[in-house]
């Protein structure tokens, strides 16, 4: 069985000395993560102490957030302080294979910036030319 902690347990641990966050009803020591965090350690600091769920969610986390999170879990919320869980978790896997067109897209755009900015190069030394002639 996990060890069960209480939100007033929590929120004693809300500095990047010792950073404890709640998601889902699952205690997570985030200390150790503070400086590897994507997002920066301040996103962590400001929900250090709290409830985090919604905040975490709302972010759009990837299934490898999700996996690297169970290695910081230490613990559950004590039945008293827990809220069900109702979030939407979107399963990455899926919209990655659903959104091909929109990752493919993304090597044809940065051509289209690349040719307009070599356009507007060849056209500035065209121009610079032309005007010392």
């Amino acid at each position: 069985m996990a060890k069960q902690y209480s939100l007033s347990d929590i929120k004693t641990h809300n500095d990047n000395k010792s950073t404890w966050i709640v998601i889902h009803n699952n205690v997570y020591d985030v200390t150790n993560f503070l400086n590897e965090h994507p997002g920066g350690e301040e996103v962590l600091l400001n929900n250090a102490g709290k409830e985090a769920s919604e905040n975490f969610e709302l972010i759009g986390h990837s299934s490898d957030a999700r996996e690297l999170m169970v290695k910081y879990k230490i613990g559950e919320l004590v039945e008293s302080d827990r809220k069900p869980v109702e979030t939407k978790i979107i399963d990455w896997e899926m919209y990655k294979s659903t959104n091909k067109t929109a990752s493919s897209s993304s090597p044809s755009s940065l051509n289209s910036w690349l040719i307009t900015l070599s356009l507007g190069l060849v056209a500035t030394i065209v121009y610079r030319i032309f005007l010392q002639a």
